[in-house]
């Protein structure tokens, strides 16, 4: 099996790293740290990083046409301008759940902003949503735990979709000038060994990659969910990758330090690192918001 070659992107050992994004006008790697409520970014030339602060918790978060970010804070989507710091509140989602959270989202092919919930209590009454540029919500998917593992084919007509305490993997048929979702299967059930779905990614090939968060590894199945690979990670519990880079072969995985044992933190000692290496094939680009 190809080694992924990664090695740490920044020194910096965070707590909760999650929601890598790759941005390809500027060519540099985003990624949030959820409970120090901020969103980085890594300039992949200079090595430049630069930081931005919210007032809550950041779930998740994607570029938009206009170069403004649309970030998921705890109970609201709002359309943040990194230029100015101007910050407009888009959506208000599940601001009487207080045991609840907005957690992974991801911009789909339909130019929308997709981002699920999850319970603290790891109850199913969260659920996955569809965020429109006018602020349109709609619930797509319910009953979940923990949504989490979004990600979309090359062709923009097939969603994967993970609930990282179910702990399973979902695929569903996506009209991309709809926003409609059908054909619902479970093609992957998945355990601590080799790893419950965290955040995923798709390749060219249109096969999907789930950062295994129980397991240390780094899983890509088919689209029919047949493991094809399964890379061990440096890190005890990484999060999501994520391509880029001008051939999208630049493989990035966030991971956590947060509640790893010590047993743990002295055998993956770079456990809460942001990575980067190289894939054996290339990634798929995301979608940017439409909010222009």
């Amino acid at each position: 099996m190809t080694d992924l070659g990664l090695r740490p992107l920044v020194p910096t050992l965070h707590q909760l790293a999650e929601s890598a994004v790759y941005d390809d006008r500027n060519n540099r790697l985003l990624y949030c740290d959820i409970p120090d409520k901020a969103i980085h970014a890594v300039d992949l030339a200079t090595g430049e990083t630069q930081v931005w602060r919210f007032p809550t918790v950041v779930g998740s978060f994607g570029l938009t046409e206009s170069g403004r970010f649309v970030v998921a804070l705890r109970d609201s989507v709002v359309v943040f301008d990194p230029e100015t710091g101007d910050n407009r509140t888009l959506a208000e989602i599940e601001a009487d759940m207080p045991d609840t959270r907005l957690n992974d989202g991801k911009v789909g092919p339909d130019g929308c902003f997709w981002v699920g919930s999850m319970d603290a209590n790891r109850q199913p009454v969260c659920a996955l949503y569809r965020v429109a540029p006018d602020g349109t919500v709609e619930k797509k998917v319910d009953g979940l735990m923990v949504s989490n593992g979004l990600a979309f084919s090359p062709d923009g007509r097939t969603m994967f979709h993970s609930d990282s305490r179910g702990p399973w993997i979902d695929r569903w048929s996506l009209d991309p000038a709809t926003g409609e979702i059908s054909d619902r299967k479970r093609i992957a059930v998945l355990d601590d060994t080799i790893g419950r779905p965290d955040g995923g990614a798709t390749d060219a090939e249109g096969c999907y990659w789930s950062a295994g968060v129980s397991g240390a590894k780094l899983n890509r199945f088919s689209p029919e969910g047949e493991l094809l690979a399964s890379y061990d990670v440096p890190a005890a519990a990484p999060t999501m990758p994520a391509f880029g880079g001008p051939d999208m072969k630049t493989l990035f995985l966030t991971s956590l330090r947060d509640g790893r044992t010590e047993e743990q933190l002295q055998r993956w000692p770079l456990t809460g690192s942001v990575f980067i290496g190289t894939s054996p094939v290339a990634g798929s680009p995301v979608s940017r918001f439409r909010d222009v």
